[in-house]
């Protein structure tokens, strides 16, 4: 039997390589091999998005481009976390057993209010409603990057102390931590992130990817010059589109010298809006068919509170609140 897997999304915008190669083609081969439950989890943006006409556009953006990358309803449960009505009722009965400690030890709350976030009660209860995700549907398997480690192990602390107080009730999740998944390098060399300015987009016009692209940073060496592939940005962000023998081809057209870095950008150019062509056609049409998408969003919801439904039924029976 395949395991349940859950993955959330927060609708944040214009989505760039690193998203999809650090995340999204993860969730994508998920869907083939484990039983996948993947939400926009519009009720945590919330803490930060407070413009109504914004959230609801981020929501449906963030769907379109889930849809468009790979991501396939019929092979997962794929919602809108506010769609969901079950999560906001077990998120309050698990914050009545949940011990202040445990919040006040979350260090993604320290983190969030140091860099500027007002510090709401939404905001320091955030791994409640995280855990709400995971237990009310029998989650046994959260991918988590080593940052986010901390909230699955919060939903497990929690999960175990209502199983004690009121009987076995919800799975106990592990968090899965892939090792071998890369930082993806931004056009500055850094981690590529949205907060550093050194993205490529995916859904941008040509042109605009073409002037990320050529804006990469380089060395100063000289056509001619031999050139060091492991430590290029260039070629570290090429890699990513490349098979074992074309990287192994392209390395050496950095070593040999001969090629200027100008080329090598416009081989990099290529290789993107070849390997994204596809996508970009995908995400044109879900955009002008929005209707497609909300029905997908709606179906998605029903298949998922067969779910949410009976565990929260069990919830209301253990506590009482059934009579």
């Amino acid at each position: 039997m395949k395991k349940r897997v859950l993955t959330g999304v927060q609708a944040s915008g214009t989505l760039h390589i690193g998203n999809y190669f650090g995340a999204i083609r993860q969730m994508v081969d998920h869907q083939e091999k484990s039983d996948l439950f993947l939400f926009i989890a519009n009720l945590h943006s919330l803490t930060t998005v407070s413009d109504p006409k914004l959230l609801k556009s981020l929501t449906l953006q963030a769907a379109t481009d889930l849809l468009a990358l790979g991501i396939n309803p019929d092979h997962c449960h794929f919602w809108v976390q506010s769609d969901v009505p079950e999560v906001a009722e077990l998120s309050w009965i698990l914050s009545s057993l949940t011990p202040m400690g445990l919040l006040e030890r979350a260090h993604a709350y320290k983190d969030k209010v140091a860099k500027g976030i007002h510090p709401s009660v939404g905001l320091f209860t955030y791994p409640v409603l995280m855990a709400a995700d995971i237990l009310i549907n029998q989650i046994q398997l959260v991918p988590v990057g080593k940052d986010q480690k901390q909230h699955v192990e919060i939903a497990r602390d929690i999960a175990i102390k209502f199983n004690n107080l009121y009987g076995e009730t919800f799975t106990i999740p592990e968090p899965e931590i892939p090792e071998d998944v890369a930082v993806i390098p931004g056009t500055d060399g850094q981690k590529m992130s949205k907060s550093y300015g050194n993205t490529i987009p995916i859904f941008a016009e040509d042109n605009a990817i073409k002037k990320a692209v050529m804006g990469i940073v380089t060395d100063s060496k000289g056509v001619e010059e031999s050139k060091d592939p492991e430590t290029n940005n260039i070629f570290n962000i090429c890699k990513l589109f490349l098979t074992k023998s074309e990287q192994a081809a392209f390395a050496d057209r950095f070593r040999k010298g001969g090629m200027g870095y100008g080329d090598a950008k416009k081989y990099l150019l290529e290789k993107v809006l070849e390997y994204f062509r596809p996508f970009k056609e995908k995400r044109k049409y879900l955009e002008n068919n929005s209707d497609e998408v909300e029905k997908i969003l709606e179906d998605g919801a029903m298949k998922v509170r067969r779910t949410t439904l009976k565990t929260l039924e069990a919830v209301r029976k253990a506590t009482g609140l059934r009579y």
